[in-house]
């Protein structure tokens, strides 16, 4: 190796653990993550995702907050996270839910919301 192709060599193998580093971050992720959107005209109160397999919804993801109207929210899971098929409820401001089941957030990236005036019901499009 001529002392040009070793620098080289060395400065790659400098790089190595940085490259590894970027990527770790988008790794952690699991692969259910998606983007909740408000497109009800509402503010949802309450949010919970839980697995489909299981009656248990568990804690509030938004917590002490709320979910404006027109608003998103980031939902990210940890990466061992195994379960593909989850339902979502909302609970609004004035205290009416909406549930859709049996969604499969592997291959969903985005889940909008929206309030059909005509059937009086929420309703949910999925990409």
């Amino acid at each position: 190796m001529n002392g040009l192709s070793a620098a080289l060599a060395r400065r790659m193998m400098l790089l190595l653990p940085l490259c590894a580093a970027a990527v770790t971050p988008a790794m952690a992720q699991g692969q259910q993550d998606f983007t909740l959107v408000n497109r009800t005209g509402y503010e949802i109160r309450e949010l919970y995702v839980g697995p489909s397999r299981t009656s248990n919804w568990g804690r509030d993801i938004l917590g002490e907050g709320v979910l404006p109207a027109n608003q998103r929210r980031d939902i990210r899971f940890s990466s061992g996270t195994r379960d593909c098929a989850y339902d979502i409820k909302v609970v609004y401001s004035d205290d009416d839910t909406a549930e859709w089941g049996n969604l499969d957030l592997c291959k969903i990236s985005r889940v909008s919301l929206f309030w059909d005036a005509t059937r009086q019901v929420s309703r949910a499009e999925v990409e």
